[in-house]
């Protein structure tokens, strides 16, 4: 991938969380996401799905998982900002967050945000993307349609 260096990763970034007026730091796209957590850069991915989704879905590797709603009841986690400090004790680590879609993850990012985590990204189209015109996900964007590395139980 040719988009220049990790700082104008993040200016984009940051330019689309501008122009969305999200509140934390950036957005980036499933591609931006993996190459900036391979740069070198300890960017951590951390994947708010459900225990179910990582099982059957699917998962990336290496990625901090750290449920934003609960499994099955599909309750809030109230343990999230708990979890996610004990696996991730620097607030100045860029967080890429990443759900199945992205709505998820924008929930994270604003809530890690507002806890004192200085750089918080969401992966927008998330792990599996938009429904296609069938209603089905995984043909429309997201991080496995883009091709990049995840394993399935």
């Amino acid at each position: 991938m040719s988009d220049g260096s990790d700082d104008e990763l993040l200016a984009r970034a940051r330019q689309r969380a501008t122009q969305m007026g999200l509140p934390y730091f950036g957005a980036l796209t499933p591609a931006e996401a993996y190459r900036l957590a391979t740069s070198g850069s300890g960017a951590r991915i951390v994947d708010v799905r459900t225990r179910a989704e990582w099982d059957w879905v699917g998962r990336v590797p290496g990625a901090v998982m750290v449920e934003w709603n609960t499994y099955p009841g599909g309750q809030r986690n109230p343990l999230f900002l708990e979890e996610l400090a004990d696996a991730v004790d620097d607030r100045d680590t860029p967080l890429l967050f990443l759900c199945r879609s992205g709505g998820r993850s924008d929930s994270a990012a604003r809530a890690a945000t507002a806890a004192g985590y200085a750089r918080c990204f969401n992966v927008l189209e998330g792990f599996e993307g938009d429904k296609d015109s069938a209603g089905h996900r995984g043909t429309v964007g997201g991080w496995r349609r883009a091709g990049l590395p995840w394993v399935q139980s």
